[in-house]
């Protein structure tokens, strides 16, 4: 099947050929990317990519499903949904690693405006294209103004480090004997990291990110690695990052931001923890400024948010750990012969849900 596909590549190279010479790119242009958290992709995500890519009439996509073992059906679907919003001349190109270094490849790459990864697994991704002439063609048309995106594990081969999607201890020092669900703790050298395609450096991108609470592994990431900034996007939603200015979330649900930029982690060999991370849940309409580390959401006028923008005023008091009696499990009590004791082992608080005031809660 991969065969077909790449024998088509010299017959859609000549039909592009034919209808359009290559453009050379505005000078100091840099294009946008289009990062979507995978799941249903709304209809304004696709218009706003076949806009990038210059719109109906005028984009030139390529396709590459590689992720997918069913990339050839999968690839040949995207880039039908893709032309029937006008963009004609859409293809798929499912190439094996063997395939990338031919010159009618290259050559139909350099001249794409637009280049979409879809879902499957981001590591087949890499290994079909990383280290390649191919991955040098995105890179090139991406700084040249070309519109990169990607859904599911097409979101996180943009970023670098990426996320391969294993994982090293599940639970931790505490492996469940009832669960085999991942990413239960909050730990070091937990998340395994690969590289990825680079185009968004310094930044690890996490996908269906809400819908699969993938919070403790992101987490993880940033704080093992505080310079790296750490963007979780939930299902039928889209980051789309600008050459200039901020990046905006885009779809029906919200992007995550993770900031250890500015934090006190604690030190290699302690438990992994940390003080004044940052984070920001901006639903679609918002923005998020890597530059200065704020985020902007819509309906509250034209302020900054709030957090980025002040301190938070964790680190600038004491914790109160340690400092003053403890309000949880419902404080102190003094007895009738004058003692002190908690209350919380004989008299949890309305406010406390007893399932919530036990270790295991059953379930």
């Amino acid at each position: 099947m991969r065969r077909v596909s790449f024998i088509g590549v010299v017959l859609l190279f000549c039909t592009w050929h034919g209808g359009l010479a290559a453009q050379p790119p505005a000078p100091n242009a840099q294009g946008h990317l289009v990062i979507v958290g995978g799941g249903p992709i709304p209809d304004e995500i696709d218009r706003r990519f076949v806009d990038l890519a210059g719109g109906a009439g005028k984009a030139r996509i390529v396709v590459l499903p590689m992720a997918s073992e069913s990339g050839a059906e999968s690839g040949a679907e995207k880039a039908a949904s893709f032309r029937k919003l006008g963009a004609v001349h859409a293809v798929s190109l499912n190439l094996a690693r063997t395939d990338t270094g031919a010159d009618s490849v290259a050559r139909m790459l350099g001249q794409a405006t637009g280049i979409w990864f879809p879902g499957g697994d981001q590591n087949r991704l890499t290994a079909a294209i990383l280290g390649t002439a191919v991955l040098d063609s995105i890179r090139s048309r991406y700084r040249h103004g070309a519109v990169v995106g990607g859904t599911s594990a097409g979101a996180a081969v943009m970023s670098d480090p990426m996320i391969s999607g294993d994982e090293r201890r599940p639970g931790g020092t505490r492996p469940p004997s009832d669960s085999s669900d991942g990413w239960m703790t909050i730990d070091r050298d937990d998340v395994v990291l690969v590289p990825g395609f680079g185009l968004l450096p310094n930044v690890t991108v996490d996908q269906h990110f809400l819908r699969r609470r993938r919070h403790n592994r992101l987490i993880s990431v940033v704080l093992e690695h505080p310079m790296v900034v750490g963007i979780g996007i939930d299902e039928s939603t889209a980051l789309v990052v600008s050459p200039q200015g901020p990046w905006e979330v885009i779809g029906a649900s919200q992007a995550t931001i993770y900031d250890a930029r500015r934090a006190t982690v604690t030190s290699p060999g302690k438990p992994l923890g940390a003080s004044e991370i940052r984070m920001h849940v901006v639903p679609a309409g918002g923005t998020f400024d890597l530059a200065t580390g704020t985020a902007r959401l819509s309906g509250i006028g034209n302020r900054e948010s709030e957090i980025g923008n002040r301190k938070s005023g964790i680190g600038n008091r004491e914790s109160g750990i340690g400092n003053r009696e403890s309000g949880i499990g419902g404080g102190w009590r003094t007895t009738a012969d004058g003692r002190r004791e908690e209350a919380w082992h004989s008299e949890p608080p309305a406010c406390c849900h007893p399932s919530l005031c036990r270790d295991d809660i059953g379930r």
